[in-house]
Order: structure tokens, then C-alpha cells, then sequence
């Protein structure tokens, strides 16, 4: 199975009656799930950077007026990709959409959205009840009701609980919930780097927030979600702010010295958030997909305690190869292996994004500057 187990039970669970919506239409009662929870659910099960949606096409089928309002009627397809392990999973699904407002441009705009979020909810209701699914049954078998969940005995969460590496790689299997906290919060405490920190946390926040919706059937404490959120602080701080470091007073008091001009001068990280927009318009460079994220180099420049490369490294990758290329041991082997040279890629973008008419980007020598986002 390409999906983990815990993948797996998500999406085998029944749907939430809270979550499921009524509205009236040409004499029936229409039940639907709106689509920022199916986005929600998405971004829960598959993980923020698991799946894509890329709209195929719109089309304008129908426009009108009525008294003062503007009218508009959609047809959208949109294709979902979900990536579960090595395989990427592609479903596709369509939708319409209406609008009404004061101008032709709102009316539009409305019923474009209103179609695309038709087509997503459509696309993702063939993985599971969650999406919605269960709503094309008529005795809607898969919804789960409030009175029937209060008669649950069992709690929903169920171990085993795998505490997973900053590489995803499974290190320990528990079937107590409090191991699996003791051990994630072990494993949070020995991260090297604040990028690795992050990286474990988001590896095992899924878990989390299984467990935390089930803890008092598990009887765990109300702050269990809480405490960890709070350890996994508390190491960042100790990551990026060493024990003899100054304090807020003594930094306010010493002047701020220009290390690059120093004869071993320290690198400038430049911070320009309209290269970074300009970047991620481009085509990714591994596969063409488009939009892409602004991929900063990581060996382009020395490492810093939290700090990224400077934005002049920047170049686009997809969400998927910018994944990959994030989880992979030896970033120069990744690219030798797709024979390009990122730092030429990126020194052209900066000069082809850096033209006169471009703001002028802030410049951060100071290692307490806070990192963009890569």
C-alpha cells in the first residue's frame, strides 16, 4: 500500500456530521462538505507538501444580467496529485459554478472559484469518506453522528505510534501514548539544527494531532498537544541562541559592526522578497511545472545558526522536486545527478530579476536577521 497505516485509517473514517452542510435546491435538501475543510482535511492527512491541484481548464458557459446584478455561470476540471511514497496517485474531478454581484468582474471572479472548488472537492471525494464521499450515499452510512460517536467505546485513535526521523525513516514503534511523547520529545532535543527540528516535528504532527483529538478516551492530559508544542519551542530557542549570548541590553549597547568588509569577511544575506516572487514564477527546472517554490541553495554559502543562504541563490523548483531535493542526504549529488548547475541558474534569474524597474532588496549582515521561507 502506497499510503502509511496511518494514512490509511484517516482515510477510512467515517466523516463527521458537524462538518456536513444542507442547503435547499429545486425542492430537495443537497448534503455538502465545504471546501475549505476538504482543503483542511488535505493538508491533515496528506501533509502540506503531499499533494498539488492544478486546474485543466475553465470555461465561461453562460452570462446575464438581472436588474442590477451581474450574472455568471462556470464549468472547471481540476486534477489533484497526491504523492504517497514513491508513487504520485492522479485524480481528476469537475464542477460549477455560479455568480452574483455588482460588477461583471466580482461576478465572474465568484463563479471561477465557485467552479474550481466544486472540481477539487469532486477530485478528492474518490479518496475516502472524509472528502465527502460519504455523502453520495443515500443512507449515508459513512457520516458519522453525534449521538452515534458519544456511544464509541473505543477511543478513534489507534496504536501502534511510529516516531519517524527527519527523514520520515520510522525509529520506534509504541503502543502507549506517553512513550511516543517521551520519545518524540527525545528525539526533538537531540536535533543538530533548527532545520532538522523542524523537519521531525512536521514528520510526526500528524500523530499529534490524532492523539490530542482522542486524549480523553486515551486518558492522556488535557495540555498534551500543548506540552509538546511547547518543548519543540524550547529546543528552537536553544538552537539558534547559544548560552552565552548576550543579553537584550548588551546587544542595544554594542554597535553593530559590517562583518563582510572585514579582510574574512562573513557573507551578506540579501533579503528581496520580489526576486523570491519572481523565482517562483518560473518553471520548475527538474520536470517544467509551474508555479514553483524559490528554492534557496543550501551550499552556496556558509551555513548559519537559522539563517538561510542569501535570496541571490534562489532557484524554481516544483513542490514535489523541492521536497526531494530537501530530504536528500548530498544536495550537490542531487543536482550532478540532473546535471545542472544551480548556481549558474541562479546568478542569471538574479541578473534577469534584478532590472532597474525591480525595488531595490534590504540587506541583512546581521546573523539575528530572521530566515525567509525557502
Amino acid at each position: 500500500m502506497a499510503f502509511t497505516d496511518q494514512q490509511a485509517r484517516q482515510l477510512k473514517a467515517k466523516l463527521d456530521a458537524e462538518h456536513v452542510k444542507t442547503r435547499k435546491a429545486h425542492g430537495l435538501t443537497l448534503s455538502y462538505i465545504e471546501g475549505w475543510h476538504a482543503i483542511a482535511e488535505a493538508n491533515r492527512i496528506f501533509g502540506f507538501d503531499g499533494w498539488d491541484r492544478r486546474t485543466l481548464f475553465t470555461n465561461c458557459i453562460w452570462t446575464g444580467t438581472c436588474e442590477r446584478d451581474y450574472l455568471a455561470a462556470y464549468t472547471a476540471r481540476v486534477r489533484i496529485y497526491v504523492r504517497a511514497g514513491e508513487v504520485l496517485i492522479v485524480r481528476e474531478g469537475s464542477g460549477t459554478g455560479e455568480g452574483k454581484a455588482a460588477t461583471p468582474g466580482q461576478a465572474h471572479e465568484i463563479a471561477l472559484k465557485s467552479a474550481e472548488t466544486d472540481a477539487t472537492k469532486r477530485a478528492l471525494a474518490t479518496f475516502g469518506n472524509v472528502f465527502g464521499l460519504a455523502l453520495y450515499d443515500r443512507e449515508q452510512a459513512g457520516v458519522r453522528h453525534s449521538k452515534a460517536k458519544a456511544a464509541l467505546s473505543e477511543p478513534t485513535a489507534k496504536g501502534p505510534w511510529a516516531v519517524r526521523s527527519a527523514t520520515g525513516a520510522t525509529e520506534a514503534s509504541f503502543d502507549k501514548p506517553v512513550d511516543f511523547e517521551r520519545a518524540l520529545s527525545k528525539a526533538m532535543t537531540g536535533a543538530s539544527d533548527i532545520e532538522r527540528l523542524f523537519e521531525i516535528w512536521e514528520q510526526n504532527v500528524a500523530i499529534v494531532r490524532e492523539l490530542n483529538a482522542s486524549r480523553a478516551k486515551l486518558g492522556l492530559k488535557p495540555g498534551f498537544a500543548q506540552s509538546l508544542v511547547a518543548h519543540l519551542k524550547s529546543c528552537a530557542v536553544a538552537l539558534v541562541k547559544p548560552n552565552d549570548a548576550p543579553t537584550e541590553q548588551q546587544t542595544r549597547q554594542r554597535p553593530k559592526i559590517d562583518k563582510s568588509v572585514l579582510t574574512f569577511g562573513e557573507p551578506k544575506r540579501i533579503r528581496c522578497k520580489a526576486h523570491l516572487r519572481f523565482v517562483a514564477r518560473q518553471p520548475c527546472l527538474i520536470c517544467g511545472r509551474a508555479p514553483s517554490h524559490a528554492h534557496h541553495v543550501r551550499f552556496a554559502q556558509a551555513r548559519g545558526l537559522g539563517l538561510k543562504v542569501s535570496d541571490e541563490f534562489t532557484v524554481p523548483l516544483c513542490a514535489i522536486h523541492h521536497h526531494e531535493n530537501h530530504t536528500t542526504g548530498d544536495e550537490r549529488r542531487w543536482w550532478e545527478k540532473h546535471k545542472i548547475d544551480p548556481l549558474k541558474v541562479a546568478s542569471a534569474l538574479w541578473r534577469q530579476g534584478r532590472m532597474p524597474t525591480k525595488p531595490e532588496p534590504v540587506v541583512h549582515s546581521d546573523p539575528g536577521d530572521p530566515p525567509t521561507n525557502s
